[in-house]
């Protein structure tokens, strides 16, 4: 599966000590995040990441894009709720993709834990076959 990894300044560290606990689970995957998280967990990690521009520069888009072409499975985006985002437009943007193509994704500790049992289960494997087809939700 491809798993895009995101997380708002404040939330960087929960992050990556939440790829950090569930490694394991994480390597078996194509993992994708944006600049500045995706470095921080790869030196935590040493896991492979695909890297993008940092969220206010585009990299927030760049995963949309994925999402876009269904290319991307799951997205654990850690948020920060209480510090304003310059790039809040972009920020909307991705969460309505992932409605629009019914991409599971975790913004916090709590939704996250869920989600990477679920993917360890085999919960999500309804996203391999909607990514062969080209699917997106309605179709």
């Amino acid at each position: 599966m491809n798993i895009a990894l995101i997380a708002h300044d404040q939330k960087k560290n929960d992050l990556v000590q939440f790829v950090t606990a569930y490694q394991l689970i994480f390597a078996k995957h194509r993992l994708y995040a944006t600049g500045t998280t995706g470095l921080r967990i790869q030196e935590s990690t040493g896991l492979p990441i695909t890297r993008f521009q940092s969220g206010p520069l585009g990299g927030d888009q760049e995963i949309g894009a994925m999402i876009a072409k269904n290319q991307m499975d799951v997205i654990f985006f850690f948020r920060d709720p209480l510090t304003a985002q310059p790039h809040e437009p972009d920020v909307s943007a991705l969460l309505r993709l992932c409605d629009v193509y019914s991409i599971p994704l975790a913004t916090n500790m709590g939704s996250a834990e869920m989600l990477i049992r679920g993917l360890d289960e085999g919960l999500l494997d309804w996203r391999n076959i909607a990514r062969e087809n080209g699917e997106r939700d309605g179709e």
